[in-house]
């Protein structure tokens, strides 16, 4: 069972940061960043992860669902920042840390940190980098329906009808884009992480869907062979959000590949 709490940080060049998060299970811990659908988009995998013996933490990017946003946070390298604090307020070791679409970028921007709480890395249809030829869409112009259709393998299981949601559903799916627009830009990548990613030194996994449509499976390949050693995995049948629509089958290479990873001597994953 999770707890919901709020986190109060102090970071460098951002000062204090309220954090809300889920933290639930025992075992070997997982650090969950959600993308531009929010955390609702990642609880589901999360308790998973937790059944399966793991302990998750899912933080709530400030700004989305509602939460404050200190106007001194406005980039995902300010958010790899406030979520290493967060690691060392918890003081938690051997963190695998996964990240899918924006939160696989900000993910990306931690390991750069080499912040030595940080175990391994998995990066599922994560966004960020800048690929020739393969350009991340342009979310901000698409309509729910469209959303639906680059974002899913099968959108029909996922439309969202807008005419049945609430003033205060409406309120934090605007408040959402627009936090997403002050960490991502319009362009939703950095021109520089690419080649900053040769610096990452925990063993990672990217994983992608090979129905992606907002960042397709090239840009993906691109995306682990920027990082040393990464290992790159494609999922069958599965568009940008693989916790949501195939569960299942992200759920066993993410913790197999944790399991391979784990230092024993902090809290081993078992099989």
């Amino acid at each position: 069972m999770s707890t919901d709490t709020t986190e109060r940080l102090s970071v460098e060049g951002i000062g204090q940061v309220n954090v809300t998060i889920s933290d639930g299970g025992d075992g070997h811990p997982f650090l969950l960043l959600h993308g531009g659908a929010g955390s609702q988009s990642v609880t589901g995998f999360a308790d998973l992860l937790t059944v399966r013996g793991g302990r998750v933490v899912v933080p709530t990017h400030p700004g989305f669902s509602a939460t404050p946003r200190p106007d001194t946070l406005d980039s995902m390298a300010g958010l790899a920042r406030v979520y290493t604090a967060l690691l060392d307020r918890l003081g938690l070791e051997d963190v695998t840390v996964i990240g899918n679409s924006i939160g696989g970028w900000i993910a990306a921007e931690m390991a750069l940190l080499d912040s030595p709480r940080i175990g391994s890395l998995v990066l599922v249809d994560a966004a960020g980098i800048e690929v020739e030829g393969h350009p991340i869409v342009d979310f901000f112009s698409l309509t729910l329906d469209q959303v639906a259709d680059y974002s899913y393998h099968s959108p029909d299981r996922f439309r969202i009808d807008p005419t049945a949601m609430s003033d205060a559903q409406r309120a934090i799916v605007a408040g959402n884009r627009a936090s997403l627009a002050t960490y991502g830009g319009q362009a939703m990548g950095d021109a520089t992480l690419r080649a900053r990613l040769h610096n990452v030194k925990v063993p990672s996994l990217v994983v992608w869907g090979d129905s992606d449509r907002i960042v397709d499976a090239d840009y993906g390949r691109a995306y682990a062979e920027a990082i040393p050693g990464a290992t790159f995995l494609m999922l069958r049948n599965t568009g940008h959000l693989p916790q949501l629509e195939t569960p299942e089958q992200l759920l066993t290479p993410i913790w197999d590949f944790a399991n391979a990873h784990a230092r024993r001597s902090s809290h081993p994953v078992t099989p």
